[in-house]
């Protein structure tokens, strides 16, 4: 393939794809995101026939990273946080702990890996995806009641712990045969948490002050184009800054960029605006997560591909009854929660990828990883089929009487065309 048209023919072959199985998948009643990852199968270099770029859809995969991490910044709510603060804090990080622990124990005991790729490997299993979540959620109507808040406030917080965790993974993981002197691991830590923290202060601070003030100045051109543009412009612009200047990920960039803009006047619109370019990256991060992966491990390594899936599916959602449980949630809420928990998805493929990068985790084990992802999502729904028959069915009424009350939505201006000019 030519050189100069290897990126249309990514893009081609990556949306065409993605767009065939994701209607399939839908068809089936799967996430569209099964259907996303095996497009990428379909043209990665482990299947027969047409594969793509495989050093392109990488860099556009990056992107993707950049504008879902801008997507959940944007989407971040404190307040909604602080009001499932007691159960949702507490539960994910004892979640994350326990389903961490047992995949440290299948890596260390039953597949023979080191104690670093083992806990690497639990670690990945135990974040679910919210994009996977919300769909879910949203076709069982219960995204704005108690049950929506308190899955929805787990969700942050394991987002929150995967920003964390992303800009720490670099300093702190060592590759196995290398040691690394707890001295220099301090001041590296110290040195990066500084940068961070200054990072963060003045994006909260300044830009606080000087994105609002843009984003209204742009939004008094009246042009969409413009303002959609300036939204994309300062999730990427920031990312960069973060990581050139500040030694921060992008990932953390774009994040803290939509934090900031949440909290202005146009934060909505800028959401609005930058959700289809999201939506599509999003798709090309999915298909090229696909491209890595090699599926003849489902066949060459069945018993480990169970024993991860098996963490998954049945060891989170088991840990999080019992901490709904000791919460004292109701038996509908504790099992809303756990059937919600029981996949993993987007952050755990940049967990993975990045552990790859850093020499700590081998590719069979990422595959692993990618493959209890696939299987997890694909099974999802027939995990929230079976908590319904245990009595977490929504209540069908109470969910007409909820959509009988809420108020008739009547088209709002658009903020971009109807701001006054300045005088």
């Amino acid at each position: 393939m030519p050189h100069a048209d290897s990126l249309i023919m990514t893009l081609v072959g990556g949306f065409v794809l993605a767009f065939v199985f994701g209607m399939l998948a839908n068809r089936l009643k799967l996430s569209p995101l099964v259907g996303y990852l095996v497009a990428g199968i379909v043209v990665g270099p482990f299947t027969p026939g047409y594969v793509a770029d495989t050093e392109l859809a990488p860099q556009l995969a990056e992107i993707g990273v950049i504008l879902l991490m801008f997507g959940v910044g944007l989407h971040f709510s404190p307040k909604d946080l602080m009001q499932v603060r007691k159960v949702a804090v507490p539960g994910a990080l004892a979640q994350i702990a326990a389903a961490t622990a047992m995949g440290w124990l299948l890596g260390r005991f039953l597949l023979g890996l080191n104690d670093t790729e083992a806990l690497l490997l639990g670690f990945s299993l135990s974040v679910a995806s919210t994009v996977v979540l919300i769909r879910a959620l949203e076709e069982r109507r219960q995204v704005k009641g108690e049950i929506g808040r308190v899955a929805v406030g787990w969700l942050i917080v394991e987002d929150l712990v995967i920003v964390i965790a992303l800009v720490m993974l670099p300093l702190i993981v060592v590759p196995a045969g290398q040691t690394q002197d707890l001295g220099t691991l301090g001041v590296n830590i110290g040195v990066t948490l500084v940068k961070v923290a200054v990072f963060v202060g003045l994006m909260l601070v300044v830009g606080g002050k000087v994105l609002p003030w843009l984003l209204v100045r742009i939004a008094h051109t009246k042009s969409r184009e413009l303002f959609t543009l300036g939204v994309l412009a300062i999730a990427l612009g920031i990312a960069w800054l973060a990581y050139a200047v500040f030694g921060a990920s992008f990932a953390l960039g774009a994040f803290v960029a939509g934090l900031v803009l949440n909290g202005t006047p146009l934060g909505h619109n800028a959401a609005e605006r930058s959700l289809p370019l999201r939506d599509a990256f999003a798709v090309l991060f999915f298909v090229s997560v696909g491209m890595l992966f090699d599926p003849t491990i489902l066949w060459r390594e069945p018993l480990a591909v169970l024993g991860v899936l098996f963490i998954v599916v049945v060891g989170k959602t088991l840990a999080a009854l019992a901490i709904t449980t000791v919460f004292k949630l109701d038996r509908k809420t504790s099992l809303t929660v756990g059937a919600s928990l029981a996949q993993i998805g987007e952050f755990s493929f940049i967990l993975a990828a990045l552990s790859m990068y850093l020499g700590a985790m081998s590719r069979e084990t990422h595959d692993l990883i990618l493959a209890a992802a696939l299987l997890s999502i694909t099974v999802n729904p027939f995990v929230f089929k079976l908590i319904d028959r245990m009595g977490a069915a929504p209540d069908a009424g109470r969910i007409a009487r909820a959509e009988a009350a809420e108020p008739v939505e009547i088209a709002r201006p658009d903020p971009v065309k109807t701001i006054p000019e300045p005088r």
